[in-house]
């Protein structure tokens, strides 16, 4: 059984795409704690580290037992969730191979402590995991600066793009990260389609070097629903 976890707002239009390839989605139940433009995004409300999944504290049950039937150790954030940064980012840090990246004071503790095993790195963008998109354990994907100095280091190579042309209603823009996630090893799924983003070609050149295929789930401009996770 292939499943992924989306924001429960997605498009008719992606949804049967994904369903037509065999995909069963999990609907990321909404938060009110956030606000509206993200408040059903996965990756400000779960963080998914191996085979464990830390969901914000005040996730509905419901959705936890859909996650542990997927025999993933379901665990929760200890701190709650608030509207306004960096009281919203408790989760949404960047998991890459034997990295995480996140703005680390900011990190929930009971994250921190699942990935004590892992090298922490700091960086400034504390929505680290929306704006970057993982292409594979050794590549991504960035609008963001200190992600990208970060992690070049790292023998992580780096795409950098300009910010902005993703949309995100309410806010003035979305980010790479949000736009995307991989729903197999070497597929890259993406809410709307590179012939309408200013550096697709960049991004399409650069998924060819990694040899990774792009799966675009709706014509049109891409859109930020939060991150695309495959369980």
């Amino acid at each position: 059984m292939k499943n992924i976890i989306v924001d429960f707002r997605i498009h008719d239009e992606e949804k049967q795409f994904l369903v037509s390839k065999g995909y069963t989605l999990l609907v990321c139940p909404p938060s009110d704690l956030l606000y509206e433009a993200v408040y059903g995004h996965p990756d400000m409300l779960m963080h998914i580290l191996d085979n464990n999944i830390l969901v914000h504290k005040d996730m509905c049950n419901e959705f936890i037992q859909k996650l542990a039937l997927l025999n993933y150790k379901v665990h929760k954030s200890k701190v709650t969730l608030q509207r306004n940064y960096p009281h919203n980012i408790c989760l949404n840090s960047l998991s890459i191979g034997n990295l995480l990246v996140h703005s680390t004071n900011f990190t929930d503790a009971n994250l921190l402590e699942l990935s004590k095993h892992k090298k922490l790195i700091n960086v400034k963008q504390g929505y680290t995991k929306c704006s970057t998109c993982i292409v594979n354990d050794c590549a991504i994907i960035t609008s963001d600066i200190s992600i990208a100095k970060a992690l070049t280091p790292e023998k992580i190579d780096v795409l950098l793009i300009p910010p902005g042309d993703i949309l995100l209603p309410g806010l003035n823009y979305g980010f790479i990260g949000g736009a995307t996630g991989l729903i197999e090893d070497k597929v890259l799924a993406f809410y709307g389609h590179l012939d309408h983003y200013l550096y697709g070609k960049e991004i399409l050149g650069f998924l060819k070097k990694h040899s990774v295929e792009p799966a675009f789930l709706r014509n049109g401009k891409l859109i930020d629903r939060g991150s695309i996770f495959r369980v």
